[in-house]
């Protein structure tokens, strides 16, 4: 499905139902919490070398001369070298966590439609899928910079196409980084609060995981994902074959 197919089919289609898609998000969860934490590990597993990255420098600097950080101030080369590392290890956190969300959402259809399967969690990193999310990531970062830049305002505006955006690297992969981006502005705005209210609540209800000894919020972290899901089933659906490809 192209991208002016897929734009005439957001448009056709019912508005979003709040109460609909949480409910169902609630039940989906209940089937793939454990799949949840696993993503969300995996997720600390491959962003971690790239914090590591950022603090070399740091690092460096304390081994080679361990007086250098003892005023709590950075050496000048030490802030610039770690200000030059900042872009890369952005970018590579926001690609890495990107990849891994969508394979969750997959995860989510398989368990949602009941149908057999692996729980492909390294989808996007095979087949040379790794380069779209790439630039994808940089579309995110370059929207939410945009936001900023319109007084913080625009950052409010935009958090929710940007919400969807791992929706449609999971299910219409066939479009470009840009079509998905313009056609999750365009279920953005025809859905803007029903979104934003099921983006905010699910991030609350995500973080109730605190309230067990802090180490729940592992187990319910990804529920916040969940209803994205049911977003894109509903606002846009599925095309068939796009499951197995």
């Amino acid at each position: 499905m192209n991208l002016e197919k897929k734009i005439t089919e957001i448009k056709s289609r019912p508005n979003l139902e709040f109460g609909s898609i949480f409910n169902r998000s609630i039940e989906l969860f209940k089937k793939i919490w454990v799949q949840g934490f696993i993503a969300l590990l995996l997720t600390f597993l491959t962003i971690l070398p790239f914090y590591i990255i950022l603090y070399i420098p740091m690092i460096a600097t304390g081994i080679t001369d361990p007086y250098a950080l003892e005023h709590n101030e950075l050496p000048p080369m030490v802030a610039v070298a770690m200000g030059i590392l900042s872009p890369i290890v952005i970018i590579g956190v926001s690609t890495f966590s990107l990849a891994i969300n969508a394979a969750f959402l997959r995860i989510c259809r398989q368990k949602d439609e009941e149908k057999d399967g692996v729980d492909d969690y390294f989808y996007f990193f095979r087949d040379g899928r790794i380069g779209k999310v790439f630039i994808l990531a940089l579309y995110i970062m370059g929207v939410a910079l945009l936001g900023m830049l319109a007084c913080g305002v625009g950052l409010f505006y935009v958090i929710v196409p940007l919400s969807l955006l791992p929706a449609f690297l999971a299910f219409s992969n066939e479009l470009s980084a840009f079509g998905m981006v313009k056609a999750s502005f365009i279920l953005g705005n025809k859905n803007w609060l029903i979104i934003f209210l099921l983006v905010l609540v699910a991030g609350i209800v995500a973080e109730l995981g605190l309230l067990l000894c802090c180490v729940g919020i592992f187990f319910t972290a990804m529920f916040s994902k969940v209803p994205t899901y049911f977003m894109y089933k509903d606002g846009v659906g599925f095309v068939e074959d796009a499951y197995l490809n």
